[in-house]
């Protein structure tokens, strides 16, 4: 029972990541594939709150070997660690160059303050045959600095 469980989870995570990849919570470290050691995504260290409350975070990646769409999905947290705020989605190409991507999301005002807040990126395959399961290529989990954009 629990491994149809476990299916069932995996299998509606991807698909709120097909239709809303900004509200989803990203996985833990531990769920990473170590298949393909070249692969992994960074995060800047400073990112930007604007008036309107759009918060925009940054980085760069670089991963190969993906048979199915890949993305780059993030989230910040700041204050208590337990509520994480999903910020965007990006689209990823698997070429073994590195890339920029840059997440945007429109939140209320004040979600977001200048000041310190932890980010998590993650580069995340969806499998291109049968059920969409998620592969994860690379975790990073970064303190970063919040500047007023």
């Amino acid at each position: 029972m629990l491994f149809r469980q476990a299916v069932g989870a995996a299998a509606g995570a991807a698909l709120l990541l097909l239709l809303a990849p900004s509200a989803v919570a990203v996985a833990a470290p531990s769920a990473v594939s170590s298949a393909v050691s070249s692969d992994e995504v960074t995060v800047a260290p400073t990112a930007t709150v604007a008036s309107d409350g759009t918060i925009t975070l940054s980085g760069t990646y670089r991963c190969t070997g993906a048979s199915g769409p890949v993305f780059v999905s993030s989230s910040v947290s700041q204050g208590d660690p337990r509520v994480n705020q999903g910020i965007g989605g990006t689209s990823a190409l698997c070429d073994g160059a590195e890339h920029t991507w840059t997440n945007s999301e429109k939140r209320e005002t004040g979600t977001l303050k200048p000041g310190a807040a932890h980010v998590q990126a993650t580069l995340m395959e969806l499998s291109a045959t049968g059920l969409p399961l998620p592969t994860f290529h690379a975790v990073r989990d970064q303190d970063i600095t919040v500047v007023q954009g």
